[in-house]
């Protein structure tokens, strides 16, 4: 029986190759956003999608020795502060994982690999407003890469506050985590790409600290009224008890 799920299984995932049960993604941008416009940006990329997307010169041969050096170079502007470099290897392609950290934004796409996406962050009303689009990719030509057609490409915005709308949003995780997804094969075409989002002026950490420091101070009074409640409690007195026969 445990044979025959396990043939089950791997016809599944044959038939699908692979795809929908685990995400192949070839690029991905994961920014985290403060309320101030600062944000932290991860980049995980594979050296021929870097290269192909965003016009890049990096050697894509999967034997190539990965120069972090120039990587680091390559993601640094005068508005963004390359934090770390990474690497790895999956699918026999080397892949980079770059922390960026940007003061502004806005400035972000001052840097060669952010250059495809114009970015507005401001406060609309009540309403902080966060509105990018993905232009169009290089298209270089990098040869022959063993890309089976279920790559993926993702851009994943982190808010700091709860989600009002996102007009474009396909998916929303855990409340504050707008996720959108491109096959691989679209982003190379540059199909247009936007991402948006209103949101709450406050940070979900403040509304949190706030809630627990309510809760803190609501049972704390609770706990108090009790204890005074128990010691102005009036004392029953005792029945003297009187010897038998007397």
């Amino acid at each position: 029986m445990r044979l025959l799920c396990v043939l089950g299984a791997l016809c599944v995932l044959s038939s699908c190759g692979g795809a929908g049960v685990f995400r192949q993604y070839e690029y991905e941008e994961d920014m985290y956003l403060s309320l101030d416009g600062s944000a932290t940006v991860y980049v995980n990329s594979s050296i021929p999608a870097l290269d192909a997307l965003r016009g890049a010169s990096f050697d894509p041969s999967p034997s190539a020795r990965t120069d972090r050096d120039a990587v680091r170079s390559y993601y640094t502007s005068p508005g963004a502060r390359v934090a770390s470099v990474r690497t790895s290897r999956r699918n026999n392609r080397r892949f980079v994982h770059v922390r960026v950290e940007v003061d502004d934004i806005q400035r972000l796409t001052d840097a060669p690999p952010f250059a495809w996406s114009t970015v507005r962050f401001g406060r609309e009303g009540n309403l902080l407003v966060y509105e990018e689009t993905v232009g169009a990719a290089a298209g270089k030509d990098v040869g022959r890469v063993n890309w089976n057609g279920h790559e993926v490409v993702a851009f994943r915005l982190h808010l700091p506050s709860k989600i009002i709308t996102g007009s474009s949003t396909p998916e929303i995780r855990r409340g504050n985590i707008l996720v959108w997804e491109q096959p691989l094969s679209d982003r190379l075409r540059g199909m247009p790409l936007r991402l948006d989002a209103q949101m709450e002026t406050q940070s979900i950490l403040y509304r949190t600290l706030w809630l627990f420091g309510a809760t803190f101070i609501a049972v704390a009074v609770a706990f108090g009224a009790l204890i005074v409640w128990v010691l102005k409690r009036p004392t029953t007195p005792e029945v003297e008890q009187r010897p038998a026969g007397g």
